[in-house]
């Protein structure tokens, strides 16, 4: 990627958990409460829990369950299992993210940051962190017509919502899972970089698209300056 390219990013689309937000295993746990609720084993469903970290999470269990009325259910149980966990403290931001995000915001580009979550849970993280104020724009798949990450609805609804860029280009989607490398691809951004503070590695982020590739988003301003 050209330096004329990094210079010109003027929205940078940020992933959460496992990007700026500490996963610590909080998504398989809530998965695994949700799971146990619906007398499912959540230990035959792990697997592919762990792969489609970054999806949206009702399509993780609709793919699961198959039957839309259970993945409803899972999906509610889910919420509720991570909203719990939250409000007991367990959610943290990454190391120099807050000032990651400052930076960039100093540097005169918009940031929005973007989730698989529902909206309830991505506000309840929001909260815990004091960041409700942090950013211009944040984003759940249903603020985009309801499709999650592999999709690129997101980053182009923050595109649209913000008006920060003159074209996709001029737009950096960051995040830790092969998901979050597809979406900005598919997006069509300039700079589609991956970090390894979440769940895929360095060689997941570059097959899915990845220009760069961070130890974590506290390296995205320099990078981009």
């Amino acid at each position: 990627m050209t330096d004329d390219m990094t210079d010109n990013i003027k929205l940078v689309v940020l992933d959460m958990a496992g990007t700026t937000v500490a996963d610590g295993g909080l998504v398989e746990q809530a998965f695994a409460a949700a799971a146990r609720r619906l007398d499912a084993d959540p230990d035959s469903m792990l697997d592919y829990v762990r792969a489609t970290m970054g999806e949206s999470k009702i399509s993780v269990f609709r793919h699961l369950f198959g039957e839309e009325t259970r993945a409803q259910q899972a999906n509610k149980a889910f919420e509720e299992a991570y909203a719990e966990l939250v409000d007991g403290g367990r959610v943290e931001a990454l190391p120099g993210a807050r000032e990651a995000i400052e930076e960039l915001t100093s540097q005169g580009r918009t940031v929005a940051l973007t989730t698989g979550f529902a909206r309830t849970t991505q506000d309840a993280i929001l909260a815990a962190l004091g960041w409700q104020d942090l950013v211009e724009l944040t984003l759940c798949p249903a603020d985009a017509g309801g499709r999650g990450r592999p999709y690129p609805d997101m980053v182009l609804t923050a595109f649209l919502r913000t008006a920060a860029a003159d074209g996709v280009q001029q737009i950096a989607v960051v995040g830790d899972t092969s998901y979050d490398m597809l979406s900005g691809v598919r997006a069509g951004a300039g700079v589609v970089a991956g970090v390894l503070t979440g769940a895929h590695g360095a060689e997941a982020l570059r097959a899915a698209g990845a220009t760069h590739v961070l130890d974590s988003v506290a390296e995205l301003p320099g990078v981009l300056a």
